[in-house]
């Protein structure tokens, strides 16, 4: 009874170990007739133990003379029985352009160098059938046909070229800013108007703190010294001094009944103008008294403001210089700009050919 006992383990073991190192490989086809172009797949199974490896046949283009595989895809792997066996799939696409019953012959796999072959196969490929009888009911290739127009398919395109149109009109002003170098800003800003001998005197303070006759730029102190009393005699008394000459300024103010005022104008308009034209130069004091004349003759002729009068206001134009920083902005909204003109230009270029192609 008990060698019964151990003769039926033995016979399990020996079944246990055999049924894990069994390999089997199967070929099945989904197709077995097709028509000439038409295609069939066939597939490959190998189930094994896992610790094995197998090694699949490697085919070319062609499964056997007249059979052609078009496609090999990937094998796909499958455990089973908790990991302890291996199942591998291999598919392969084949077709034929020749009528024919085809053999497909055993396919041969390596599992840890011994080889294992499947069950042999068979494709029937049948030609299409043609009525010779009916010559009449073969027609030629029809023409291709134009896909009816949808505005849906122009949306995209008819868009992007209405962005481009905006676009291109801001690169062309930026490069227009760019290249001209003026300012893009102008504030206007509004200020109080000094009358005209507090303008002429604030005028005259600047010449002092330069002191231009003490660094011998003659001339250009008393242009700038009479170009004060003129702008001062334009507004004080309302007349273009600014385009007269020196002797009409003195006439017009002769006319005016000014005469105990303008002694030493013309004094300080004679001298300037030898100063300018016959290169006159004068010495130091007579440069200092010129200058207290120009302030006599202001403080003489100003007109008495009325106590707790406001200034009246005046606009001026106060221009901002193009900074560094604004010229990289304008060179990167430049460059900016053309990538997305370029890029709209390649959308619409792509859109219109794949619309009339």
């Amino acid at each position: 009874m008990r060698k019964n006992v151990f003769f039926i383990a033995f016979l399990f073991l020996i079944s246990g170990r055999a049924a894990a190192q069994s390999v089997t490989v199967e070929a099945k086809i989904d197709s077995l007739q097709i028509l000439i172009g038409e295609q069939a797949k066939i597939q490959l199974q190998v189930a094994m133990d896992a610790k094995q490896k197998a090694v699949f046949p490697i085919f070319s283009d062609t499964l056997v003379k007249g059979v052609e595989i078009i496609e090999t895809a990937k094998p796909d792997t499958q455990y089973l029985n908790n990991r302890q066996r291996l199942l591998i799939t291999q598919e392969y696409s084949v077709t034929s352009f020749d009528s024919a019953l085809y053999y497909l012959p055993p396919f041969a796999v390596q599992v840890d160098g011994k080889e294992y072959k499947s069950k042999a196969l068979a494709l029937k490929v049948y030609s299409i059938p043609v009525d010779t009888l009916h010559a009449d009911k073969f027609f030629g290739q029809k023409p291709i046909m134009k896909a009816p127009f949808e505005w849906g398919d122009w949306w995209g395109l008819i868009g992007c070229s209405f962005i481009a149109i905006p676009l291109i009109i801001l690169l062309i002003y930026f490069i227009i800013r760019l290249n001209d170098n003026k300012p893009i800003i102008r504030r206007i800003k509004v200020e109080p108007k000094l009358p005209p001998h507090q303008q002429a005197m604030k005028e005259i303070e600047r010449i002092k703190s330069q002191k231009n006759w003490q660094k011998g730029n003659l001339k250009e102190y008393y242009t700038e010294l009479t170009d004060i009393i003129r702008t001062y005699v334009k507004e004080r008394f309302d007349f273009n001094a600014l385009e007269m000459t020196s002797t009409e300024i003195i006439d017009k103010l002769l006319e005016m009944n000014k005469k105990e005022d303008i002694s030493d104008l013309n004094i300080l308009f004679q001298t300037a103008d030898l100063v300018k034209f016959a290169k006159h130069d004068p010495d130091m004091n007579e440069n200092d008294a010129n200058l207290i004349n120009a302030i006599e003759f202001i403080n003489d002729t100003k007109v008495v403001e009325e106590e707790n009068q406001k200034p009246q206001p005046t606009e001026i134009t106060i221009i901002e210089k193009r900074s560094l920083r604004t010229k990289i902005l304008l060179i990167c909204g430049i460059v900016v700009l053309s990538v997305a003109i370029v890029g709209s230009f390649v959308y619409i270029g792509i859109q219109l050919y794949d619309l009339l192609a």
